[in-house]
């Protein structure tokens, strides 16, 4: 299983684990492995979805060739790469290719009804499918890189990415069910944006982020600190709205649009730190954990600074939550 191999990797690397989380397993005194605490149930039906195939759908001639410079000027939609996106960057500037709007949503379209009949697919069985403007390249969503490595400074990079793109099979996006909502959207986006997460990821994966490995991440159970899942809900939203082409999205989590950009970038540091504090009480970390997560965090980059500043937060966090039984997420 996942957390037997990263039991064994954790040991491996570093001697010793992050002890009380759902990020790894533990060994119990007798030997005995103690089981992770259970993936967010909500989550268990969202599917990363590769939306075109790079190589085949270019052979089919879908895409226009030009490295993105119709879509730039405003003729075509931009078809997006690995690298079009980044950590809290929804647009690099740089594409894979750009496509016309009106084939982009036929061909899109058609690919979909085409797969309703299949069990094996993301939209088998549901009833939003007649109606084109349903198509998910119409509306934001998050996009994950599948091509990744555990030396990077990033593994997990993911993004909420615009409406009117189209990306690849080398960033897929992820597909909720029907009865989801921003709000879970925003929830899963902050959760796997962290260090926290991060830290588990860097333990099994090599080269590419496969669904069989995004699918088994562990995500805690954001009932059972509602609180502070709704704080790192209003963060990710933050941090994600970057621009008016995020505006519905932003609406429907309620938060402001552009504020924590990089014209602002103590403010847009701060939140991703107290993003990482909120994670790992969701986790159910300790100080000590904290401690061990950033210092085995990579081989040669000093995480002191972000662990101090994470800490503080994790600190005033747990002592408000402690001392004045919060029922709010404004009382943080």
């Amino acid at each position: 299983s996942v957390g037997r191999s990263v039991g064994r990797s954790v040991g491996r690397s570093v001697g010793r684990s992050v002890k009380s989380s759902a990020l790894a397993e533990t060994r119990t005194r007798d030997g005995r492995h103690q089981r992770q605490r259970p993936v967010h149930p909500g989550r268990r039906s969202v599917r990363p979805v590769p939306e075109t195939h790079a190589t085949n759908d270019k052979k089919a001639g879908l895409f226009i060739l030009d490295s993105g410079q119709s879509a730039m000027n405003g003729t075509n939609w931009p078809v997006y790469k690995g690298e079009t996106f980044h950590l809290w960057k929804p647009d690099t500037g740089i594409y894979y290719a750009s496509i016309d709007p009106q084939k982009a949503v036929e061909h899109l379209q058609g690919k979909r009804k085409r797969q309703l009949r299949y069990k094996r697919s993301a939209f088998y069985g549901r009833s939003d499918t007649d109606d084109p403007a349903t198509l998910p390249c119409l509306q934001s969503r998050v996009a994950f890189r599948d091509v990744t490595n555990a030396v990077d400074s990033s593994t997990i990079v993911v993004a909420l990415i615009p409406p009117k793109v189209v990306p690849t099979n080398a960033a897929p996006y992820l597909l909720w069910p029907e009865n989801a909502t921003v709000r879970d959207e925003a929830y899963l986006l902050g959760v796997l944006s962290t260090m926290i997460c991060e830290w588990y990821a860097r333990r099994v994966v090599i080269l590419h982020l496969n669904f069989h490995i995004f699918n088994n991440i562990p995500i805690p159970d954001p009932d059972e600190n509602p609180v502070i899942a709704d704080r790192v809900i209003k963060i990710a939203g933050t941090l994600a709205a970057v621009d008016d082409r995020f505006a519905d999205w932003a609406a429907e989590v309620g938060v402001p649009v552009g504020t924590a950009t990089d014209a602002n970038p103590e403010y847009k540091q701060a939140l991703i730190e107290e993003l990482d504090a909120c994670v790992a009480l969701l986790y159910g970390l300790d100080e000590d954990d904290l401690a061990c997560l950033y210092e085995t965090f990579h081989e040669t980059t000093d995480y002191s600074d972000r662990h101090q500043a994470v800490l503080a937060h994790f600190r005033r966090l747990a002592e408000s939550q402690d001392q004045n039984g919060l029922t709010t997420p404004d009382e943080l």
